[in-house]
């Protein structure tokens, strides 16, 4: 159908950016190709954000928007979650924080 060919398309002109971090979080940003109709004074669960088109692993967290473009999403997910599970490993933490502070020189207290 045209909805579903509609669809498809909107999905593959969606931008995910690179991947950046800080002590505590990996972040994402991501691009809609047009701006949806969704309220900015509230995040997104998984359901809508996912409704939305947007593919992702799981864990990822919606935690704002770029006031200079309404089409960017803002994604969080803390060192440690599992993609796959979407739940903490206290080993995939481990390994996080270690390639956190020696990327950035620091030693991080956990």
């Amino acid at each position: 159908t045209s909805l579903t060919s509609n669809l498809i398309i909107y999905m593959s002109i969606i931008i995910y950016s690179e991947k950046y971090y800080d002590s505590k979080y990996e972040y994402r940003h991501i691009t809609l190709p047009s701006n949806p109709l969704i309220s900015r004074n509230k995040t997104l669960d998984e359901e809508e954000w996912r409704s939305l088109g947007i593919q992702q692993s799981r864990g990822w967290e919606h935690y704002g928007y770029y006031t200079p473009q309404p089409t960017v999403l803002l994604f969080r997910r803390l060192h440690g979650i599992d993609g796959t599970t979407g739940k903490f490993n206290p080993e995939l933490y481990r390994i996080a924080i270690e390639n956190y502070s020696k990327e950035m020189g620091e030693s991080i207290r956990t």
